[in-house]
């Protein structure tokens, strides 16, 4: 589907009240169109009808008029270089950002990412937060915990079939 078709599709389900299929509809594009700046703007636009500031933040991040609390809410919900790569969804060069700020904030990202990690990255290739991340979470107690429990379970109920299928049999 075109562009300007897809975008009128948006504005469409905006002036319908379906919010949500907007949102899905902006994302996509974003997602085929990365260096598009004016669609990473209004899909911020649509975040902040759903009072999601951290979004509105991550979609206006490369817009030099970007609003300051949504820029603080992005970087508190990405913390680190790494997710804040991953988040903004560029690919490709940033020579291909048309802005000299859009320019400039991608390649802060991707400077302080590769210091993070110790080694070159590049917006197409940004490793997996288990991957690379230092701080990247480790698997908790009660997670192993309830992972040991589930494969009890199942065991469990393995044993107790097999056990009537013997049954059955003698």
């Amino acid at each position: 589907m075109p562009l300007m078709d897809a975008l009128a599709r948006v504005d469409a389900d905006l002036a319908s009240g379906r919010v949500p299929m907007a949102r899905q509809r902006l994302r996509g594009l974003v997602s085929s169109f990365p260096h598009d700046l004016p669609l990473r703007r209004r899909l911020a636009e649509v975040y902040r009808l759903y009072g999601e500031p951290a979004e509105a933040g991550r979609w206006m991040y490369l817009e030099e008029d970007r609003d300051v609390v949504e820029t603080s809410a992005f970087e508190a919900r990405y913390r680190t270089p790494q997710q804040r790569m991953r988040a903004l969804a560029w690919r490709g060069p940033e020579s291909s950002a048309r802005s000299a700020f859009a320019l400039e904030q991608l390649t802060a990202v991707r400077t302080a990412c590769a210091q993070a990690v110790g080694h070159p990255v590049d917006w197409d290739t940004v490793a997996s937060a288990r991957d690379d991340e230092p701080d990247a979470e480790k698997p908790s107690l009660g997670g192993c915990l309830t992972g040991g429990g589930c494969l009890v379970a199942v065991l469990g109920m393995l044993a107790i079939w097999v056990n009537g299928l013997i049954a059955l049999f003698d």
